[in-house]
């Protein structure tokens, strides 16, 4: 592993793997509960690891027993009760609506800024994922699963509607009739199930060995040119609401400004010489 790109954080915290940054749930005493150093430093995690040109794909991993058993009720009490951080004693219900509301779309923007970087994002999960932690692996690009992983999209059991991502992203990943009966339930669901459903790619044996898949499939992506590779999460991002004339046409306009980049000279040269290509992302 080497030196972490510049970030500090009491809940979160980063190690390269040459191309890889492996960005760690760090808080195992609490079994990664978020609560609001989460949503204040992801976003700025992000942040760093989207601009840092030596990082071509991240891997989201959680120190401890479980990746993450979602929103931090304690901590989070009072916005979960319609307070709102922000408000006073005394404000009217509609004060405390608002400022109910703009605590939500922050808590929403830093799921969403997962889902923006732009570099592969590779969710390793092992343990409980819940609720909140759904969320996140929604807004990852790619998810893998240890055998002991447990999932649920659990708000409708503590009264609430999921509201930071997981009703928004997963009909695109599992389809909304799973969808619908994971956030109308509440259960429980294996990794194996979660595997059947489509929620994950694959299962590994243990933490250890989700971990190991998903960096080694990191390390797969960051081989290619990452001109191509952020390219394309960009090209399939910018399907979402258009059609497929619409997404071709977008997709050869963005082609033609990259056809006269080093990386595809490299790719043409490395094949002709019969060797593996080096692409610098320029």
């Amino acid at each position: 592993m080497g030196d972490s790109p510049t970030f500090s954080s009491p809940v979160l915290s980063v190690e390269l793997s040459g191309a890889v940054a492996i960005l760690w749930l760090d808080r195992p005493e609490a079994r990664n509960a978020m609560g609001e150093s989460l949503w204040r430093d992801l976003p700025k995690a992000m942040e760093v690891l989207g601009h840092d040109p030596g990082v071509r794909a991240v891997v989201v991993a959680a120190k401890g027993p479980h990746f993450s058993v979602g929103l931090d009720l304690k901590e989070m009490g009072p916005l979960l009760s319609g307070i709102g951080a922000a408000s006073g004693q005394g404000s009217s219900g509609a004060e405390k609506a608002v400022h109910a509301r703009e605590d939500i779309l922050r808590l929403q923007a830093a799921i969403t800024s997962v889902a923006r970087c732009p570099k592969p994002v590779i969710a390793a999960v092992h343990g409980y994922c819940i609720g909140g932690g759904v969320d996140l692996i929604a807004a990852c690009d790619l998810r893998l699963a240890s055998a002991d992983a447990v999932f649920s999209v659990r708000e409708a059991k503590v009264a609430i509607v999921a509201d930071l991502g997981s009703l928004q992203r997963l009909p695109a990943i599992i389809g909304a009739g799973h969808v619908a009966e994971l956030a109308f339930t509440g259960k429980d669901i294996s990794a194996a199930r979660a595997k059947e459903i489509g929620l994950v790619n694959d299962v590994a044996a243990d933490a250890e060995g989700v971990q190991q898949a998903a960096l080694a499939m990191a390390h797969e992506i960051a081989a290619n040119s990452p001109l191509a590779v952020q390219g394309t999460k960009a090209i399939l991002a910018a399907n979402e609401g258009r059609t497929v004339a619409e997404g071709l046409d977008y997709v050869a306009t963005w082609n033609a400004g990259m056809l006269g980049s080093e990386d595809l000279v490299e790719a043409m040269k490395a094949f002709m010489e019969r060797r593996a290509p080096t692409f610098t992302g320029r």
